[in-house]
């Protein structure tokens, strides 16, 4: 490798550099969310986002630009979460559309490729605000153009130089956002990026990275059934077949494609490695029944470079029994009686699922503020409803993004996305459905509907800080409404009355309280009585939650 170009291999291993300088900053750049809650999880989403892509770069052999574009590219997409991950994803996404059409890398080629980079994740945000990844990306592509328009040759220099400006524009984001520079931090996601570019840049130098935590050999989905009883029966067994092929595509395969047939690989084993380009797809998997792989794989076009190793001959046997136990187990369930419109909900606690599903939502994903769900992980729940018209409710506006990626990687049904932004949003959705109507009636409706509701949740600061000219000491309380930071206090039921209060306005007619797993009944109803003596016009209606860390979730409408 020239010291002016980059080529496939270098590449791939600066990307998992990146990848793993990231994972092991994560937990300090979650610490640098700007309100001080025990849920910050800006570096996890990130960490998680680019793990899902370096799980299958770190398993490619000798590869070429494009098929690690592409694993790059479909990767991210695929495991992107929160907000911060769905930017990150975007952003490799136009990276690798520049990069996958050379073998070398040159000092132009990267300044053209962090200029689509900027434009693919400015165009995946609705309204994108400065001061934030987003302008830290664009700062580096700036600098990119500039100096490879003078005519920088050394890419050494050139990258150093990059990142260098990207930290410069990273120490700059408190100016761009007031309420960072009131929380004495930078910008989350902008420092995640930074990381990223660390990690990259001194693996071209030469360094050796630290090590990874992650196993990249394992599924970042939980086993199933099948696989926990091979685990019991003999630890060290797993799947019998490592079996390899490649397919000449006779027909178009997209990222919904390769998501499907990822997801079929991992019904039948693990170690799955799936990398397509335009022309062919490089397929890798561990499995007790290789002809399930093989017959999948002809739906997409012959085959080539077939090669499968019994990597456990001695027990051929026992795993094909268990390979027959595991496919009675995986017959899917019918998917019910199909309807005009489904919903699926984002939702955390026990309490509010109940809640949801008494409404006739089909599907709930946990997650939430405590863990984002990915963009497959919605794709797959949208798949799941057998129903033409499918509405997504996010629940949270960290989620918003990637349900809207997953909109577009759905094929066969009409994906609507209402924007909720907390619980009570969702409620108010879900309420104000009206069949009688068609989905564009509706998702005008709902997103109306849940413009009147006001919302805020009390949890703890993990930190000192002032935010909203409050004075936060760690170990206090806080009513965080929609806007802001409410009240603070170190009296749990003083802080949810307080925050109910700055939230009211005549026209409200409905509080409900919806309280968290470290809350009692009687606590509950203490409060939900003083908010009656406070507002007795209002209708107050108290319901079990079970949410972890918010003790509270409060709304008036």
């Amino acid at each position: 490798m020239s010291l002016n170009t980059i080529d496939a291999g270098c590449l791939a291993k600066m990307f998992l550099a990146g990848a793993g300088n990231l994972e092991s900053k994560k937990e300090w750049i979650n610490e640098l969310n700007v309100f001080p809650v025990p849920d910050g999880d800006t570096g996890t989403n990130m960490t998680l986002t680019i793990m899902s892509a370096a799980r299958d770069v770190a398993a490619m052999k000798d590869p070429d630009m494009t098929t690690l574009a592409r694993a790059i590219s479909s990767g991210s997409l695929r495991g992107a979460r929160g907000n911060s991950g769905v930017i990150l994803s975007q952003l490799f996404r136009g990276f690798t559309k520049v990069i996958r059409e050379y073998d070398l890398i040159t000092i132009p080629v990267v300044a053209s490729a962090c200029e689509k980079a900027v434009e693919t994740a400015y165009k995946a945000v609705m309204k994108p605000k400065e001061g934030t990844i987003l302008t830290v990306a664009k700062g580096a592509a700036m600098k990119a153009r500039e100096l490879a328009d003078a005519g920088e040759g050394d890419m050494e220099k050139f990258l150093g130089e990059v990142i260098a400006h990207a930290e410069y524009v990273l120490s700059q984001t408190p100016e761009m956002l007031p309420v960072l520079k009131q929380a004495g931090v930078v910008d989350s996601g902008g420092q995640g990026l930074v990381e990223v570019l660390h990690g990259a840049y001194d693996a071209f130098l030469g360094k050796e990275p630290g090590e990874l935590k992650m196993d990249f050999s394992a599924k970042p989905a939980q086993a199933s059934s099948s696989q926990s009883r091979e685990a019991q029966a003999n630890m060290e067994i797993k799947f019998g077949y490592c079996t390899e092929f490649i397919i000449m595509l006779n027909k178009t395969f997209n990222i919904k494609h390769e998501m499907d047939f990822k997801a079929y690989l991992e019904s039948i084993g693990d170690s799955i490695v799936v990398v397509a380009d335009e022309d062919v797809v490089k397929v890798h998997v561990h499995t007790n029944d290789p002809g399930l792989a093989i017959q999948k794989a002809l739906k997409y076009g012959a085959l080539s470079n077939m090669k499968i190793d019994n990597m456990r001959l001695e027990h051929e046997e026992k795993l094909f029994r268990m390979n027959a136990d595991a496919a009675e187990e995986k017959a899917p369930e019918p998917a019910g009686e199909h309807k005009d419109a489904g919903f699926i909900a984002v939702s955390v606690g026990e309490g509010i699922d109940e809640i949801f599903k008494g409404l006739g939502v089909d599907h709930i994903i946990a997650g939430g503020q405590t863990m984002n769900p990915s963009t497959e992980d919605v794709v797959k729940a949208i798949e799941s409803v057998n129903a033409d018209t499918v509405y997504v409710l996010p629940n949270n506006k960290n989620i918003i993004l990637a349900a809207n990626q997953a909109k577009y990687l759905v094929e066969g049904k009409n994906v609507v996305v209402i924007p909720t932004k907390t619980i009570p949003q969702g409620i108010t959705a879900v309420i104000n459905y009206v069949p009688d109507m068609g989905p564009e009636e509706n998702e005008a409706a709902m997103s109306e509907e849940i413009g009147r509701v006001k919302t805020g949740e009390v949890t703890y600061a993990v930190r000192d800080t002032t935010i909203d000219g409050k004075e936060i000491r760690q170990g206090d309380y806080m009513g965080i409404g929609d806007d802001g930071i409410l009240s603070v206090g170190a009296d749990i039921a003083d802080v949810a009355f307080e925050m109910t209060t700055a939230m009211m306005e005549e026209d409200r007619e409905l509080i409900s309280i919806y309280y968290g797993e470290q809350i009692g009944e009687e606590e509950a109803e203490a409060l939900k009585s003083r908010i009656e003596e406070k507002y007795p016009s209002c209708d107050i209606e108290l319901q079990y939650g079970g949410q972890p860390i918010y003790s509270y979730i409060i709304s008036a409408e």
